[in-house]
């Protein structure tokens, strides 16, 4: 592939955590969480997205989410748990996806606001039919997610030279 070829980039923020006495990196989702986030997987299926990439925060909320949104999805991308996505501010995401090998066209991040937010945010200075006041009236609840895509090099993502294509979040 060449990098001139336009790659996508789904920000995924982790499903509704719960609140047992455990640290933040160890809560665990709550039942609502579990349910959200089979039905955002199903809504990534339905979008035929075919990932090559997973970059899932290591924290316990994000790797449950992601291992039952995955389970939905016709092809299991390679998944790497990156430590620097927990508590990651967007400028700090952009870092670690700049890393992404150039052969790889379609990843998703599995992280949490307000980074995954922020940088859905900052990397799209266009989008396309209503994905933006859609985002921006619902904001980023748990287990919602945006689709943005750019052309060039993992490198060259930086903000505002994406577009944000779609938006969805589980309804409440």
């Amino acid at each position: 592939m060449s990098a001139a070829e336009p790659r996508r980039i789904v920000l995924f923020r982790h499903a509704k955590a719960d609140w047992p006495q455990v640290t933040d990196h160890e809560r665990p989702l709550a039942e609502r969480g579990r349910k959200d986030a089979a039905v955002a997987g199903r809504r990534l299926a339905d979008a035929g997205v075919p990932f090559d990439l997973a970059l899932c925060s290591t924290a316990v909320r994000t790797r449950e989410t992601w291992k039952l949104a995955v389970h939905e999805l016709p092809d299991r991308p390679k998944t790497v748990y990156e430590e620097r996505i927990y508590d990651a501010s967007p400028g700090e995401l952009i870092a670690v996806l700049n890393e992404t090998p150039d052969d790889v066209r379609n990843a998703v991040l599995i992280g949490h606001n307000p980074g995954v937010q922020g940088l859905a945010e900052i990397l799209s200075g266009t989008a396309e039919d209503d994905a933006r006041e859609r985002m921006g009236r619902r904001g980023f609840p748990a287990a919602a997610f945006a689709v943005v895509t750019f052309d060039g090099s993992w490198k060259s993502l930086e903000p505002g030279v994406a577009t944000l294509t779609d938006y969805w979040a589980p309804s409440e």
